[in-house]
């Protein structure tokens, strides 16, 4: 069976940057989402939350992280999503995401997973891998990303696609 990809909606912050990318009125005629995203925050954090439909409650995720010489795990009580570089790292360079969320109309509760990359010219770079639940039956209608803190930089970039299955 083969998967369509369609985009739905692109996203490039301009000069000055953004507090935040939204995805609004999300059309309920696939089976599957997926976020592609380029990105860097203004601050000096790394981690990006999601909002679905408005809501920042009742999301468990576990993240699974390493460097390249060693990994941890934890497990948050928050709606992280995907990462970010930091402000400090390497100028104009851009961490990579990509989150899936399948089963998104459905009224069972909503898992999430996102794999990001934080790039960077020095020795260290970090992987995360998440795994996450929304623990809530309403169809998801809009998508909203937020840094913890700092915003969005310039020419950061996100990307949602409706996934089909044929």
């Amino acid at each position: 069976m083969a998967n369509t990809f369609v985009k739905i909606q692109t996203v490039t912050v301009g000069s000055g940057g953004a507090a935040s990318i939204a995805f609004t009125s999300i059309p309920q005629t696939y089976t599957d989402l997926k976020i592609v995203l380029s990105a860097r925050n203004t601050a000096n954090d790394n981690a990006c939350t999601v909002l679905f439909n408005g809501s920042s409650s009742d999301f468990t995720n576990r993240i699974l992280f390493g460097n390249g010489s060693s990994a941890a795990s934890n497990t948050p009580n928050t709606n992280y999503l995907c990462y970010l570089n930091f402000s400090t790292e390497t100028a104009s360079v851009f961490a990579n995401s990509e989150a899936y969320i399948p089963n998104y109309t459905s009224s069972n509760f909503k898992s999430y997973s996102s794999d990001s990359v934080q790039e960077n010219n020095s020795t260290t770079s970090y992987q995360i891998l998440l795994a996450g639940l929304w623990s809530n039956s309403a169809a998801i209608t809009s998508i909203t990303l937020d840094p913890v803190s700092g915003d969005f930089a310039q020419y950061s970039t996100a990307t949602l696609y409706g996934i089909k299955s044929s």
